[in-house]
């Protein structure tokens, strides 16, 4: 139990190390996937089953932490500054890629098709570094090194996944309205709704992948369009996937009676974090899909 003015600091902090070697191992796994490596999969599945158990059994840890009493007023500032930062640091991740679309659609391809000079007269950019390019959006590589391939619409399934993510930011904040009344059976429901919303987010962006790739010829090989747009939706897939099993903990927290109105911090940390993944997502649909 905390004491008045202690601060409880832990002994010993295994967990962010188990994080980045599940992290390492599947991104690791996954660029050997793309290259055709035999290892790459098993490799990918062994990360990710890593970054899963350990995301269970430091929830775990912080729960029992939380529900013995060991964290005092400033220690639930510290937690909240550090959320603060890292969701600011997940904003910076998501500008770089954004960065990199814009950079690639509103800068690189109109540079390779004027016609301003570069070491003489007569000799332009367009000339000498791709003489048959036409500027087009999208686009797959030089010579259509890419292949032919149909751009991903953003009505269908794409659409539908903005109404489910909406949602779920709106019964996110109706479990939250839940807690802070007391009720426990709205705050369940919520978290229930939530969830459920999350992962069927993701079941229909794993269909629209398939579709891209069966049916559309749209895969990661398909020029600067297949690589940003694969780029984008697939690290938005994951946040996602992690933002739902973080609330999966939460909804088993709410069931087990633990969180109360002046102490849920988990709760919060989970709740802010969902609702930036659906404003990500909100980016995403408008600059990927519709522009």
């Amino acid at each position: 139990m905390s004491t008045h003015g202690a601060y409880y600091i832990p002994h010993k902090a295994v967990w962010p190390v188990l994080a980045t070697a599940g992290l390492m191992f599947m991104l690791a796994g996954f660029a050997n996937y793309l290259n055709g490596s035999s290892i790459g999969s098993g490799m990918m599945m062994i990360g990710f089953a890593t970054f899963i158990v350990m995301l269970g059994m430091w929830f775990a840890l912080q729960a029992t932490e939380s529900e013995s009493g060991m964290y005092n007023h400033g220690v639930g500032i510290s937690y909240r500054m550090g959320m603060m930062w890292f969701i600011f640091s997940e904003v910076m991740f998501f500008g770089v890629f954004f960065g990199a679309l814009w950079y690639a659609r509103n800068l690189s391809i109109p540079w390779l098709s004027e016609t301003g000079f570069v070491s003489g007269p007569g000799r332009s950019t367009h000339e000498v570094l791709w003489s048959s390019f036409q500027e087009a959006w999208p686009t797959n590589g030089p010579g259509n090194v890419g292949g032919d391939f149909e751009p991903m619409g953003a009505f269908g399934l794409p659409f539908l996944n903005t109404l489910l993510l909406l949602s779920s930011g709106v019964t996110c904040t109706w479990a939250h309205h839940g807690l802070l009344a007391k009720n426990r059976d709205q705050l369940i429901k919520g978290l229930l709704a939530t969830v459920g919303l999350g992962f069927l987010f993701v079941a229909f962006q794993a269909t629209e992948y398939y579709e891209a790739y069966h049916e559309m010829g749209l895969t990661l090989g398909s020029g600067i369009y297949g690589s940003t747009f694969f780029m984008l939706t697939g690290f938005h897939g994951f946040h996602v996937c992690v933002g739902a099993i973080i609330l999966s903990v939460v909804l088993f927290r709410s069931w087990k009676g633990h969180f109360t109105p002046e102490n849920h911090f988990a709760f919060e940390a989970a709740a802010w974090y969902w609702h930036f993944v659906d404003v990500v997502w909100l980016g995403l649909f408008i600059f990927v899909y519709i522009m």
